[in-house]
């Protein structure tokens, strides 16, 4: 029997967007991956955008993702800590999700000691320097009187609206990495242990970017940007000791 010690952060799935080819085995993928990663995980951290869009009606639920939601399911009855981060795609989870799964929605910096080293995660489009109109629009989608209306719109508009506002951001560059897209996460972490020494971070966690980071600052403190399962299908695993970075083949 297998000794569940390793901990788990994947982020950027985007499962159902518009622009993935195949759908169906992309989400099986997916699976494949949570199954593989089964026997030994303690804690999974899904670090944001695992949807490209969900919207949790009162009554009724989205279409799709039931191979995903069964397999997070799987592992939440076997014993494992699920911790979804709200991501810019999937804010409007609410509460059926950790109710049918079991799992816990986070949304913003999360804090945490893990094995005796701390860790700050969050999906990355929270922290750091951000444009006037980005902070509006992520304050827009977090406010309940918008989000009221928003769901009073019938579904046949809406989801087709996310959907190609989500694929034009994709063909407007959105999506694409560079050399730069992490610049204000690890300016973020540098700060931040700066400002915080008497509790300085060991590891910075960040999805976000669809760029792969794993570096040492200075101050010897580590920052992770999980890359994506778009192109890369990349993910991070913590054993008690050492943070690895890996590609699910």
């Amino acid at each position: 029997m297998s000794i569940r010690n390793n901990t788990y952060f994947i982020s950027d799935l985007h499962l159902g967007a518009s622009y993935i080819a195949n759908p169906r085995a992309h989400e099986r993928r997916v699976v494949e991956f949570l199954d593989h990663i089964a026997p030994d995980c303690k804690r999974l951290f899904l670090l944001g955008d695992i949807l490209d869009y969900w919207w949790e009606y009162r009554t009724v639920v989205p279409r799709g993702f039931t191979r995903f939601f069964g397999a997070l399911a799987r592992l939440a009855d076997s014993g494992v800590e699920i911790v979804w981060f709200k991501g810019n795609h999937d804010i409007w989870i609410f509460d059926y999700l950790p109710q049918e799964i079991g799992l816990t929605v986070h949304d913003g910096i999360m804090v945490t000691e893990l094995d005796g080293h701390r860790f700050l995660m969050e999906h990355g489009d929270g922290v750091g320097r951000l444009p006037w109109s980005f902070r509006k629009l992520r304050g827009l989608f977090r406010n309940r009187v918008a989000q009221k209306l928003y769901a009073a719109i019938h579904p046949r508009w809406t989801i087709g609206f996310a959907h190609s506002w989500s694929s034009h951001s994709r063909k407007q560059g959105g999506y694409t990495p560079s050399e730069r897209a992490g610049d204000n996460l690890v300016n973020f972490a540098r700060t931040y242990n700066a400002d915080h020494a008497d509790e300085k971070i060991d590891f910075f966690i960040f999805g976000h970017c669809h760029t792969i980071l794993d570096s040492t600052l200075p101050d010897g403190s580590k920052i992770i940007i999980l890359g994506d399962w778009i192109s890369r299908f990349s993910y991070a695993v913590w054993d008690g000791k050492d943070i690895t970075m890996k590609r699910f083949e």
